[in-house]
């Protein structure tokens, strides 16, 4: 599994230019591992979704990094409602610093 991830990324429609961008100029993705999945209703995904500098009560500072075959390690969050998702990737904070989507 592969996946394109973004630093700092503000929200969801920011993330998904710059992921079409980056699939135009033929980039590939980095190889990830999900450590654990986040449900989230429309509503709380929604606000989820609008700011990813906002801390989450959801995340900790042991989630993100690499695991020992180089692989991302990430949350994957997910929308109930609709099914949408967002790989997360705290790398130690209490906030999405490296979010990305499944490709």
């Amino acid at each position: 599994m592969k996946a394109l991830f973004g630093r700092k990324v503000c929200d969801l429609v920011e993330l998904k230019e710059l992921t079409h961008q980056a699939i135009k100029e033929g980039k590939k993705g980095q190889p990830y591992t999900i450590t654990r999945e986040v449900i989230l209703k429309d509503e709380e995904f929604r606000d989820f979704a609008q700011d990813f500098f906002k801390d989450q009560p959801w995340i900790s500072h042991e989630d993100g990094g690499m695991d020992q075959e180089g692989k991302i390690r990430c949350i994957r969050v997910v929308n109930i409602d609709t099914g949408e998702k967002v790989l997360v990737n705290t790398e130690g904070y209490d906030y999405p610093r490296y979010t990305g989507l499944e490709l």
